[in-house]
This record gives C-alpha cells, sequence and structure tokens, in this order.
C-alpha cells in the first residue's frame, strides 16, 4: 500500500505548493504553513471522497433508487453542507477558534505526566504491523462513535442539534453533512480528544475519517441496497441505515412505550446507531435487520407541521432556538 501513501504525498505537495502556498502568503500567513499544508491533505481528502461519490455513488442511486426526487432544493441545501465539511471549511473554523484550546489542554496534561496511551502497544505484534494498527483504531473509534451517536438520541439538548439530520425527506448521498455545526463540534471535539488519548497517528486518523466520511456518504444514498445476511451484520448498509432515518421506527427519543407496544427494541432512541460497524447494535440490542425502506424524517414533521428550516442558515438558526427551546 505504500504506493498509495507516495501518491498521496505527492499530490498533497503538488496542490500545496501551487494553490494554497501562494494564497496564504498573500494573505500574510507565512507563519502558519505547517498548517495549511495539513489543511491540504484533508483539502485533497475532500476532492477525491466527491470525486468517488459523482463516479461511483451517484450512478448506483440513478441505478436502484429507492424513491423519486421531488425535492431539489433540499439536496441543494445538503450539497452545501458536503462541500463545507469534506473541503475543509469547517475544519479551517475549528483551527482558529477551538484548536488552540485543545492545544492549551494537551499541553498542560502533558506537563503534569498525562501521556499519550497507544493503545496498539498493548495488543502483541499490532504496533509493528501498521495495518493491523490501523483496523484497531478504527474498531476503537467506531466504538466510541456509536455511543456518541446513542447520546445525540438520548439527551433532549442534544437531540434538538442533532434532529436536523433526520429532518431531511429526500435522503441522497449528500445527506450524510447535514448537521447542526454546534453538534459536529462537538462529535468531533470527543473524536480529536480520543485520538489524543490513544495515540492514533495523523496518517491514520485521517485514514479513518476519510473512510467514515465515503461510507457515511453511500449509507445515506437514495439506493435500494443491502448487503445480504451475513454482509448486514459486518459493514452497515444503505438499507440498515436509512431504517435508523425512518419515521417512527429508528430514531425517535423517549419513545420506550411506543416501541414496546410496537414489539421492538425499548433502547431509547432506536434502532441502528452503528456508522461504520453493526457490531455494537447486535451486542447492545438496537439493531433492526427488517428489509424494509420507509419514509425519512421526523415524526413531529409530519403530525405536527414542525419547521426545521429551508437552507443552510435557516436550519441553523432553528436548531439554536429548538436548544433553547423556542422553536
Amino acid at each position: 500500500m505504500q504506493w498509495i501513501v507516495d501518491l498521496f504525498e505527492k499530490a498533497q505537495q503538488g496542490l500545496f505548493e501551487m494553490a494554497v502556498q501562494p494564497i496564504m502568503y498573500s494573505f500574510g500567513m507565512g507563519n502558519f504553513l505547517e498548517d495549511g499544508y495539513t489543511a491540504t491533505g484533508w483539502l485533497l481528502v475532500g476532492l477525491v471522497q466527491i470525486a468517488l461519490m459523482l463516479a461511483i455513488i451517484g450512478p448506483l442511486q440513478r441505478w436502484r433508487p429507492v424513491e423519486p426526487l421531488v425535492d431539489a432544493g433540499e439536496v441543494r441545501t445538503d450539497i452545501i453542507y458536503t462541500l463545507v465539511h469534506r473541503l475543509g471549511l469547517f475544519r479551517v473554523a475549528l483551527f482558529f477558534s477551538v484548536e488552540p484550546l485543545f492545544d492549551d489542554v494537551f499541553g498542560w496534561l502533558r506537563v503534569n505526566g498525562f501521556g499519550t496511551v497507544h493503545i496498539d502497544q498493548f495488543v502483541a505484534g499490532v504496533a509493528e504491523h501498521p495495518f493491523a494498527s490501523f483496523l484497531l483504531y478504527l474498531v476503537v473509534f467506531d466504538f466510541v462513535d456509536y455511543w456518541i451517536h446513542r447520546g445525540q438520541h438520548a439527551f433532549n439538548w442534544w437531540w434538538s442539534l442533532h434532529s436536523l439530520h433526520h429532518s431531511q425527506r429526500q435522503m441522497t448521498m449528500w445527506s450524510d453533512n447535514r448537521n447542526h455545526l454546534l453538534d459536529d463540534l462537538l462529535r468531533d471535539s470527543v473524536l480529536v480528544v480520543l485520538g489524543q488519548l490513544i495515540g492514533v497517528g495523523p496518517g491514520q486518523f485521517v485514514a479513518i475519517v476519510a473512510i467514515t466520511q465515503l461510507t457515511e456518504s453511500l449509507q445515506h444514498a437514495n439506493l435500494r441496497l443491502h448487503f445480504g445476511r451475513l454482509g448486514e451484520r459486518l459493514w452497515v448498509s444503505p438499507r440498515f441505515h436509512r431504517l435508523h432515518h425512518s419515521i417512527g421506527i429508528g430514531h425517535e427519543r423517549g419513545a420506550e412505550g411506543d416501541l414496546l407496544k410496537a414489539g421492538r427494541s425499548p433502547a431509547l432512541g432506536g434502532h441502528n446507531f452503528g456508522v461504520l460497524l453493526p457490531w455494537w447494535d447486535i451486542l447492545f440490542r438496537t439493531a433492526n435487520f427488517e428489509l424494509r425502506y420507509d419514509p425519512t424524517g421526523v415524526r413531529d414533521q409530519v403530525e405536527q407541521g414542525r419547521n426545521y428550516g429551508r437552507g443552510f442558515w435557516a436550519q441553523q438558526w432553528l436548531g439554536v432556538m429548538r436548544l433553547v427551546g423556542k422553536a
């Protein structure tokens, strides 16, 4: 796999020297060239992801769609979310806002003797094999991501933000990044802290994020696809994740009574929270493997006509209003 790493590094260096570095110099940001080079790596990853989405997932959607597209405006808004996140604009905002705080916190911890624990060194032979180390970290991150997702549905204040993600009634490959920015800030902060604590390498972290994001784009696609009896239990499919978005089945919070009456899992928040691996849903009894493709959205959109906003800024503002109990 080394040739892939070499090719990526050459592309990153070329993109940085030809485009990013001149822009940084023109804005007087010469002191941040190292950070700019890192940001170029994220930009390149995002460009590759978008190219793969357009080349592979897009044709799959047209081949086997679950439903016809009837609201192109909502899809265009989701495309904006995708570009903001995949092209690194959100990470740039974090760099100038919360990253200095993280640097201070991690610096204080190291000064006071709280070092990084490299968990791949606790399993014999794993640290010596980069691919095995990568898989270990991937599983650990996915386990934590499962519980983050459970939290997004279990706490009213967090659901007030996360419900924006579920309000899309026209799911496509662009829908993964349809999140409130505060919701993304909370999730990303937890994962960054985790990465620092368990010693994941920078390259491994980028690869984990890239694989997770691209897989989530496939999961949200308007695509009638499942992976079969065995495959559904190994990797999250579009069918598995669509049920999580299904109205009244997959994602409701605090609906234990209704779920029990329906003979479904009493788990707070519904079903199918796994990000990459359905193992955690199986282990904690939140999995639903029914072969069905239901309408997506949030129950109060249908029954109460609740407004989640049209357009990026309207959706962000209404999320804040829900958080403070004003919407």
